[in-house]
Parts: C-alpha cells; structure tokens; sequence
C-alpha cells in the first residue's frame, strides 16, 4: 500500500506517518526500488496502535519509551504498565482540572447578573480611569 492509502485507512495524515517512522513511533517502512514507501498490514496495525496511544494521551516520548520496551521483549511489561498507569493518573488530574473550571464557569454563568456584570462594570471602571490618567500627561 502507498502512503496515501494507508493515510485513508488509518485517518492519519501522510506527514503525520513520515513523522511517526522517523521518530520511532513505527518501525520503518519497507520502500520500493525507487524509494517509495510500501506499507503492509502490520505497519497499518502499528500505526494504529501508535495513534489509539496517542489518542489515549500518551506523550510521544511516553509512547517511544513504550515501544522500545514493547521491542526488547516480555520481561519489560511491568515497565510498560508503569507508563500507562502514569498516564492514566496524569489523565485523571487533568480531568480533576477541568470539572473545576467547568463548576467554576456553571457558577458564574448561573450568578452573571450578579456576580459577573459587577464584575465587568468594575474592570471597565478601572481600565476607563488608568486611560483617563494616561491620557492627562
């Protein structure tokens, strides 16, 4: 299969898959005579293994890392296990994060009258004042 190919089937884009085979991501692809790259069924699995990790938010150093213990074999599974137990606790802070600000927005979308355009009325004040005073130089 050609890039363009493989790019369709995988939904990743063709630079993306350059990319992906020149950092390690997936291993390198058999080319043609002429230097064209010659995609097979296991590179289409191992860049979609690639890309699920990815997705998965694994960082593409994590992931590296990853498949480099992937590739020495059984004894580096609890090395492996270890990444994505990381990730998952990394997820599950950023999903801590998020339903923070997302309770913090509720709230000021539930106050706005009387919590938010005080506020704004304020900031507008104050920013009309600072220009007042620059402006009287």
């Amino acid at each position: 299969m050609n890039i363009k190919k493989v790019s369709e089937l995988s939904g990743v884009s063709a630079d993306t898959i350059r990319y992906y085979e020149r950092i390690g991501l997936i291993p390198p692809v058999k080319r043609s005579v002429s230097g064209i790259r010659d995609f097979d069924e296991e590179d289409l699995r191992w860049l979609v293994f690639s890309r699920q990790m990815r997705n998965a938010g694994l960082s593409i150093e994590s992931l590296v890392k990853y498949l480099t213990l992937f590739q020495v074999g059984n004894e580096t599974v609890s090395a492996r296990k270890e990444i994505i137990a990381l990730q998952i606790t990394e997820l599950k802070e950023k999903a801590s994060e998020l339903n923070t600000a997302i309770e913090r927005l509720e709230f000021k979308l539930a106050n706005y009258d009387e919590h938010m355009i005080p506020a704004e009325n304020a900031l507008r004040d104050f920013n009309q004042n600072r220009e007042q005073k620059i402006t009287s130089f």
